[in-house]
């Protein structure tokens, strides 16, 4: 019967991929993990067994799994690059090279078998290569069984034991994880502190540890009264077996799974009306108590507000649990340090809260696509942040603007579609990841409209929750909702480096008419929102769209005053000259972009001011 509906659900997940996206197919995998833990010298003892649907068109003579415990070992690609990179991340620099013995991570697998017959295997670095007796053929179903020893690492980057806020586990990425094989390929990435990528299914995990720890983790933990620690309420009845307890979770339908443990945490809960189960898990800590009693009012209203803008959130909990180095999102659960501020303590929480939406949920391959990832969900904790605390002197995703630009100027910016690992400079990768991706998405509400943005991103979610969207799926959603071509946006934002620098060159004019010459100083081309101030005091707004966009957008909402759409700009013309039927002498200001829409590098050529003197005749020196 179990065999039945492993077949039928499977069945099901393809018709559906199929019947929504033609062509597309994703990947399946069902995890069974038994773990023993050893607090005294944190090794622990695996047991997995895994359950692999083939649903790509190929036939796979070879899988391959991460081991990414083992990038914490002196002399690893992980360690090479931190020392060789011109700024090296703090958190790591040379503490790998300086690892002892004790405080290096490792996983050693001892055995893998694929249904019940032992397959060859080679370890190379933090990748396991499982050449397959027999190939699984398309459309098939592979059972993996798999057996490992392994090394919890002294915390250097977010996984580890011991931190330095004195949590005992943060343990993420801590198991075989099975790479994800795609339309292009397999992405057997070798681990050297960057991103993710993970395929879709259900994880059950038992993890047996000392009786004195309390888990958070991925999922719903199931065997609650078995383990107490704030689980099970007053039905709970600890089964305690040789000093520990095995504390068994949940996951369906995620992508990695997380777990952290120590024995000083406490658990608190808080529901959100119409979402999900809140869970917060923390050390006590007299200075920084304050702020997490605190937390679950404000994230209270942070998922309501992301749900209600970004579609809603889908599963049953989700758990904010202190460990690891800063901030790191999973399934259901975040690893956060806590000894912050209230402000900041909520910051970071928004943050790796709202990439259950981009990641978590839209599960875009972020070591390819990581503007997807971060960018995207910058975005959204930005809106959020301002919706907790609300702040008239900033503009939503000004941060971004000014980390893009100073980027762009800095001529060490890398094209957003590099490979998170190959990014020349880690601030390379942080502005383009963080910033430039935030800056596309804001940016593109200039081009197609804030309104038709925000339609956009919630249909996208619909379409492509729970699967592996990349940009090209989400520029397609964008076209179809907004009705334009938008192959040139992308294509400049994305694949190149090339900037965004737009001038008033010259005005002149008559009694009749005024002239105003706009030229292109960068190498990206834009539409152009111009705003004509009279000496009245009202303002004109004129759209000049772009030929290549097939369209324009609509009047946005901020414009108070007579719109204008102008007759499109060819991208090839450097210069545009647009002729209103204003006296020049009514002129006072003319602005490109009044509402800083745009990620120009260059503002000082972007309005002029016309006095007496220069009324009929100013040109840009």
């Amino acid at each position: 019967m179990k065999t039945f509906a492993l077949l039928l659900a499977a069945t099901l997940l393809t018709y559906h991929l199929q019947a929504s996206h033609p062509g597309y197919w994703q990947q399946q995998v069902d995890y069974t993990i038994d773990i023993d833990v050893n607090v005294t010298n944190y090794q622990y003892a695996g047991s997995m067994k895994l359950v692999y649907t083939n649903h790509s068109p190929d036939d796979l003579d070879r899988v391959f799994f991460h081991l990414y415990f083992n990038a914490f070992q002196p002399g690893s690609m992980m360690d090479v690059r931190s020392r060789t990179i011109e700024d090296p991340d703090p958190r790591v620099a040379d503490r790998i090279a300086n690892l002892s013995a004790e405080e290096q991570g490792w996983m050693r697998i001892q055995s893998v078998t694929m249904n019940g017959k032992k397959q060859s295997i080679t370890e190379s670095g933090t990748i396991l290569i499982v050449d397959l007796s027999t190939p699984i053929r398309a459309g098939k179903r592979a059972t993996f069984e798999l057996v490992w020893d392994a090394q919890v690492p002294l915390q250097v980057r977010r996984s580890g034991r011991t931190s330095s806020e004195g949590i005992e586990f943060s343990m993420a990425q801590w198991y075989p994880k099975m790479c994800e094989y795609d339309q292009e390929g397999w992405h057997a990435n070798p681990y050297i502190g960057r991103e993710f990528y993970g395929v879709w299914g259900d994880f059950s995990v038992n993890i047996t540890i000392d009786k004195d720890y309390l888990i958070g983790a991925t999922g719903e933990l199931v065997n609650a009264n078995d383990v107490g620690h704030g689980y099970g309420g007053m039905k709970a009845r600890p089964k305690v077996v040789n000093g520990k307890l095995t504390w068994k979770w949940v996951a369906k339908n995620v992508h990695d799974f997380v777990w952290a443990a120590d024995p000083d945490y406490v658990h608190t809960t808080h529901q959100v009306p119409d979402g999900p189960l809140l869970r917060f898990i923390y050390q006590p800590n007299d200075e920084f108590d304050k702020n997490w009693e605190q937390l679950p009012q404000f994230m209270s209203k942070a998922f309501s507000f992301l749900s209600a803008n970004f579609g809603t959130y889908p599963y049953p909990v989700y758990s904010f649990i202190q460990g690891g180095d800063g901030g790191m999102e999973y399934p259901m659960a975040t690893l956060i340090t806590g000894h912050r501020s209230l402000r900041s303590l909520v910051g970071v929480s928004v943050h790796e809260a709202a990439h259950s939406w981009y990641q978590g949920v839209l599960a875009t391959n972020e070591a390819l696509y990581e503007w997807m990832d971060e960018g995207f969900t910058s975005y959204a904790s930005d809106l959020t942040m301002l919706h907790l605390f609300a702040d008239p002197t900033r503009k939503a995703h000004q941060f971004a603007y000014q980390g893009y630009i100073g980027l762009a100027n800095s001529e060490r910016e890398n094209a957003l579609i590099t490979h998170a690992d190959h990014y020349t400079t880690n601030y390379a990768y942080g502005m383009a990841a963080y910033s430039k991706g935030q800056v596309l998405l804001a940016q593109l509400g200039y081009v197609i409209g804030n309104e038709v943005r925000d339609r956009g991103l919630l249909r996208y979610y619909e379409e492509w929750k729970f699967k592996h969207p990349t940009s090209r799926d989400f520029k397609r959603v964008m076209e179809r909702e907004s009705k334009m071509e938008l192959d040139w946006y992308f294509e400049y934002f994305e694949h190149s480096t090339r900037t965004i620098d737009y001038g008033i060159k010259s005005v002149a004019g008559s009694e009749q008419e005024t002239r105003i010459t706009i030229e292109r100083v960068g190498l990206m081309p834009m539409p152009i929102d111009l705003a004509v101030t009279l000496n009245n005091g009202e303002t004109q707004y004129i759209n000049i769209p772009l030929r290549i966009m097939r369209g324009h957008k609509s009047k946005p909402s901020a414009f108070e005053g007579s719109y204008t759409i102008a007759e499109d700009w060819p991208w090839v013309n450097l210069e545009y000259t647009l002729t209103l039927p204003i006296s020049v002498n009514e002129v006072t200001r003319i602005e490109i972009d009044p509402l800083r829409g745009m990620a120009d590098v260059n503002r000082e050529n972007n309005s002029v001011e016309i006095d007496p003197e220069t009324r009929y005749q100013y040109e840009r020196r």
